[in-house]
Protein backbone atom coordinates (compact mmCIF):
# COMPACT_ATOMS: atom_id res chain seq x y z
CA UNK A 1 0.00 0.00 0.00
CA UNK A 2 1.45 3.36 -1.04
CA UNK A 3 1.17 6.63 0.85
CA UNK A 4 0.02 9.88 -0.71
CA UNK A 5 1.49 13.29 0.04
CA UNK A 6 -0.73 16.06 -1.33
CA UNK A 7 0.87 19.48 -1.72
CA UNK A 8 -1.57 22.01 -0.26
CA UNK A 9 0.97 24.83 -0.30
CA UNK A 10 4.63 25.13 -1.24
CA UNK A 11 5.21 28.85 -1.75
CA UNK A 12 7.41 31.15 0.27
CA UNK A 13 4.61 33.72 0.39
CA UNK A 14 1.02 34.58 -0.48
CA UNK A 15 -0.69 36.49 -3.28
CA UNK A 16 -2.86 35.15 -6.08
CA UNK A 17 -2.84 31.36 -6.05
CA UNK A 18 0.22 31.09 -3.81
CA UNK A 19 -0.19 29.14 -0.56
CA UNK A 20 2.42 28.66 2.14
CA UNK A 21 3.78 25.35 3.33
CA UNK A 22 1.35 22.54 4.10
CA UNK A 23 1.15 18.91 3.01
CA UNK A 24 -1.73 16.47 3.54
CA UNK A 25 -0.49 12.95 4.17
CA UNK A 26 -2.94 10.06 3.74
CA UNK A 27 -5.97 12.31 4.39
CA UNK A 28 -5.54 12.55 8.18
CA UNK A 29 -2.03 13.94 8.77
CA UNK A 30 -0.71 17.43 8.11
CA UNK A 31 2.96 18.17 7.63
CA UNK A 32 3.08 21.86 8.58
CA UNK A 33 -0.04 23.99 8.56
CA UNK A 34 0.52 27.03 6.37
CA UNK A 35 -2.13 28.84 4.36
CA UNK A 36 -2.62 25.89 2.00
CA UNK A 37 -4.75 24.25 4.69
CA UNK A 38 -7.46 26.86 4.11
CA UNK A 39 -8.33 25.31 0.73
CA UNK A 40 -9.46 22.05 2.34
CA UNK A 41 -13.18 21.34 2.62
CA UNK A 42 -14.73 21.20 6.07
CA UNK A 43 -15.02 17.40 5.99
CA UNK A 44 -11.32 17.21 5.11
CA UNK A 45 -10.42 19.46 8.03
CA UNK A 46 -12.45 17.28 10.39
CA UNK A 47 -10.53 14.19 9.22
CA UNK A 48 -7.15 15.56 10.36
CA UNK A 49 -5.94 13.70 13.45
CA UNK A 50 -2.25 14.66 13.55
CA UNK A 51 -0.18 17.73 12.66
CA UNK A 52 3.62 17.52 12.46
CA UNK A 53 5.37 20.89 12.58
CA UNK A 54 8.87 21.66 11.36
CA UNK A 55 9.03 24.94 13.29
CA UNK A 56 6.93 27.81 14.63
CA UNK A 57 7.25 30.43 11.91
CA UNK A 58 3.92 31.87 10.79
CA UNK A 59 4.03 30.64 7.20
CA UNK A 60 4.18 27.08 8.55
CA UNK A 61 1.58 27.34 11.34
CA UNK A 62 -0.81 30.08 10.16
CA UNK A 63 -3.81 27.79 9.72
CA UNK A 64 -3.30 25.64 12.80
CA UNK A 65 -5.33 27.94 15.10
CA UNK A 66 -8.05 28.28 12.49
CA UNK A 67 -8.13 24.52 11.88
CA UNK A 68 -8.78 23.87 15.56
CA UNK A 69 -11.50 26.52 15.65
CA UNK A 70 -13.17 25.00 12.58
CA UNK A 71 -13.39 21.47 13.98
CA UNK A 72 -14.03 22.05 17.68
CA UNK A 73 -17.31 20.43 18.60
CA UNK A 74 -17.36 18.39 15.40
CA UNK A 75 -14.77 15.85 16.54
CA UNK A 76 -14.87 13.43 19.42
CA UNK A 77 -11.08 13.07 19.52
CA UNK A 78 -8.42 15.79 19.91
CA UNK A 79 -5.99 16.90 17.23
CA UNK A 80 -2.45 15.83 18.13
CA UNK A 81 0.23 18.39 17.29
CA UNK A 82 3.73 16.88 17.13
CA UNK A 83 6.69 19.24 17.52
CA UNK A 84 9.86 19.80 19.48
CA UNK A 85 9.58 21.02 23.06
CA UNK A 86 10.94 24.40 21.94
CA UNK A 87 8.31 24.78 19.21
CA UNK A 88 5.53 23.73 21.57
CA UNK A 89 6.64 26.34 24.08
CA UNK A 90 6.60 29.03 21.37
CA UNK A 91 3.05 28.04 20.39
CA UNK A 92 1.89 28.04 24.01
CA UNK A 93 3.48 31.42 24.75
CA UNK A 94 2.69 33.32 21.57
CA UNK A 95 -0.36 31.71 19.91
CA UNK A 96 -2.54 29.63 22.23
CA UNK A 97 -2.36 32.13 25.09
CA UNK A 98 -5.92 33.61 25.17
CA UNK A 99 -4.48 36.84 23.74
CA UNK A 100 -3.72 35.91 20.14
CA UNK A 101 -5.93 32.80 20.17
CA UNK A 102 -7.80 30.66 22.73
CA UNK A 103 -5.94 27.83 24.45
CA UNK A 104 -7.43 24.77 22.81
CA UNK A 105 -5.60 22.49 25.24
CA UNK A 106 -8.41 23.34 27.70
CA UNK A 107 -11.30 23.69 25.22
CA UNK A 108 -13.97 22.46 25.66
CA UNK A 109 -12.34 21.36 28.93
CA UNK A 110 -8.99 20.30 30.33
CA UNK A 111 -10.37 16.77 30.56
CA UNK A 112 -11.54 16.75 26.92
CA UNK A 113 -9.18 19.09 25.04
CA UNK A 114 -9.35 19.82 21.33
CA UNK A 115 -5.56 20.03 21.13
CA UNK A 116 -2.90 17.79 22.64
CA UNK A 117 0.76 18.64 22.13
CA UNK A 118 3.10 15.68 21.56
CA UNK A 119 6.80 16.52 21.99
CA UNK A 120 9.28 14.65 19.85
CA UNK A 121 13.05 14.54 19.49
CA UNK A 122 15.41 14.04 16.57
CA UNK A 123 15.38 10.47 15.34
CA UNK A 124 12.24 9.55 17.28
CA UNK A 125 10.08 7.43 14.95
CA UNK A 126 6.33 7.96 15.13
CA UNK A 127 4.68 4.87 13.65
CA UNK A 128 1.18 5.23 12.25
CA UNK A 129 0.10 1.99 10.68
CA UNK A 130 2.31 1.36 7.67
CA UNK A 131 3.56 4.96 7.72
CA UNK A 132 6.29 6.45 9.89
CA UNK A 133 7.30 10.08 10.50
CA UNK A 134 10.77 10.82 11.86
CA UNK A 135 12.16 14.29 12.71
CA UNK A 136 15.62 14.93 11.26
CA UNK A 137 18.16 17.73 11.86
CA UNK A 138 17.60 21.21 10.44
CA UNK A 139 19.30 24.58 10.90
CA UNK A 140 17.09 27.68 10.92
CA UNK A 141 16.67 30.93 12.88
CA UNK A 142 14.39 29.16 15.37
CA UNK A 143 14.45 25.56 16.62
CA UNK A 144 13.46 23.45 13.61
CA UNK A 145 13.41 19.94 12.20
CA UNK A 146 13.02 18.29 8.83
CA UNK A 147 11.00 15.11 8.33
CA UNK A 148 11.54 11.63 6.93
CA UNK A 149 8.24 10.15 5.74
CA UNK A 150 8.42 6.41 5.13
CA UNK A 151 6.06 3.72 3.88
CA UNK A 152 6.90 0.06 3.37
CA UNK A 153 7.73 0.87 -0.26
CA UNK A 154 9.81 4.06 -0.14
CA UNK A 155 10.45 7.38 1.58
CA UNK A 156 10.28 11.15 1.12
CA UNK A 157 12.45 13.70 2.93
CA UNK A 158 11.08 17.20 3.52
CA UNK A 159 13.79 19.63 4.58
CA UNK A 160 11.53 22.23 6.16
CA UNK A 161 13.27 25.61 6.35
CA UNK A 162 16.97 24.97 6.67
CA UNK A 163 20.44 25.68 5.35
CA UNK A 164 21.10 21.93 5.31
CA UNK A 165 24.25 21.14 7.24
CA UNK A 166 26.41 18.08 7.84
CA UNK A 167 24.02 16.43 10.31
CA UNK A 168 21.11 16.68 7.87
CA UNK A 169 22.99 15.15 4.95
CA UNK A 170 24.54 12.45 7.10
CA UNK A 171 21.06 11.17 7.95
CA UNK A 172 19.61 11.67 4.46
CA UNK A 173 22.49 9.72 2.91
CA UNK A 174 21.46 6.72 4.99
CA UNK A 175 17.84 6.68 3.78
CA UNK A 176 17.13 3.66 1.61
CA UNK A 177 14.57 3.77 -1.22
CA UNK A 178 14.27 7.56 -1.22
CA UNK A 179 11.56 8.61 -3.70
CA UNK A 180 11.99 12.39 -3.44
CA UNK A 181 13.90 15.08 -1.59
CA UNK A 182 11.77 18.18 -1.02
CA UNK A 183 14.11 21.05 -0.21
CA UNK A 184 13.63 24.77 0.10
CA UNK A 185 15.25 27.53 -1.93
CA UNK A 186 13.63 30.71 -0.73
CA UNK A 187 15.65 33.46 -2.41
CA UNK A 188 17.36 34.18 -5.73
CA UNK A 189 21.13 34.61 -5.62
CA UNK A 190 20.87 38.39 -5.72
CA UNK A 191 19.39 38.07 -2.20
CA UNK A 192 22.25 35.86 -1.00
CA UNK A 193 22.90 38.07 2.05
CA UNK A 194 19.25 38.01 3.11
CA UNK A 195 19.11 34.25 2.63
CA UNK A 196 22.17 33.80 4.84
CA UNK A 197 20.76 36.07 7.56
CA UNK A 198 17.39 34.28 7.49
CA UNK A 199 19.06 30.86 7.31
CA UNK A 200 17.40 29.95 4.02
CA UNK A 201 18.95 28.51 0.89
CA UNK A 202 19.46 30.33 -2.40
CA UNK A 203 20.52 28.59 -5.64
CA UNK A 204 24.28 28.82 -5.07
CA UNK A 205 24.08 27.55 -1.48
CA UNK A 206 21.66 24.82 -2.53
CA UNK A 207 24.13 23.65 -5.19
CA UNK A 208 26.87 23.58 -2.57
CA UNK A 209 24.69 21.64 -0.12
CA UNK A 210 23.62 19.07 -2.73
CA UNK A 211 27.27 18.14 -3.21
CA UNK A 212 27.02 16.55 0.25
CA UNK A 213 24.22 14.26 -0.94
CA UNK A 214 25.03 10.83 -2.31
CA UNK A 215 21.51 9.99 -3.48
CA UNK A 216 19.87 10.05 -6.91
CA UNK A 217 16.22 10.69 -6.03
CA UNK A 218 14.28 13.53 -7.60
CA UNK A 219 14.91 16.92 -6.00
CA UNK A 220 11.77 19.05 -5.61
CA UNK A 221 12.27 22.74 -4.90
CA UNK A 222 9.86 24.42 -2.49
CA UNK A 223 9.43 27.73 -0.61
CA UNK A 224 10.19 29.94 -3.62
CA UNK A 225 9.32 33.60 -2.96
CA UNK A 226 6.43 34.55 -5.30
CA UNK A 227 8.06 37.63 -6.82
CA UNK A 228 11.29 35.83 -7.67
CA UNK A 229 10.18 32.26 -8.24
CA UNK A 230 10.94 32.11 -11.97
CA UNK A 231 14.38 33.68 -11.55
CA UNK A 232 15.20 31.43 -8.61
CA UNK A 233 14.21 28.15 -10.24
CA UNK A 234 16.10 29.12 -13.40
CA UNK A 235 19.23 29.76 -11.33
CA UNK A 236 18.76 26.42 -9.55
CA UNK A 237 18.61 24.56 -12.87
CA UNK A 238 21.66 26.41 -14.19
CA UNK A 239 23.75 25.60 -11.12
CA UNK A 240 22.90 21.91 -10.68
CA UNK A 241 23.27 19.63 -13.69
CA UNK A 242 23.78 16.44 -11.69
CA UNK A 243 20.46 15.74 -9.99
CA UNK A 244 16.98 15.30 -11.48
CA UNK A 245 15.55 18.56 -10.18
CA UNK A 246 12.37 20.57 -10.66
CA UNK A 247 9.95 22.93 -8.96
CA UNK A 248 7.44 21.39 -6.57
CA UNK A 249 3.90 22.16 -7.71
CA UNK A 250 0.99 23.11 -5.53
CA UNK A 251 -1.75 20.52 -5.88
CA UNK A 252 0.45 17.66 -6.99
CA UNK A 253 0.36 14.30 -5.24
CA UNK A 254 3.51 12.35 -4.46
CA UNK A 255 3.02 8.62 -3.99
CA UNK A 256 5.62 6.67 -2.07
Amino acid sequence: MTCQLRVLGCSGGIGGDNRTTAFLLNQNILIDAGTGVADLQLHELRAIDHVFLTHAHLDHIACLPLLLDAVVGARTAPVYVHATEQTIQLLRSHIFNWLIWPDFTVIPSAERPSLIFVPHELGQVEQMGELSVTPLPAIHTVPAVSFLLSSKASSVVFSGDTIGGTDFWQVVNQVASLKALIIETAFADKEHAIADAAKHLCPSTLAKELKEWQGTAEVLITHLKPGESEVTIREVLELDHIHPIRRLLQGEIIEF
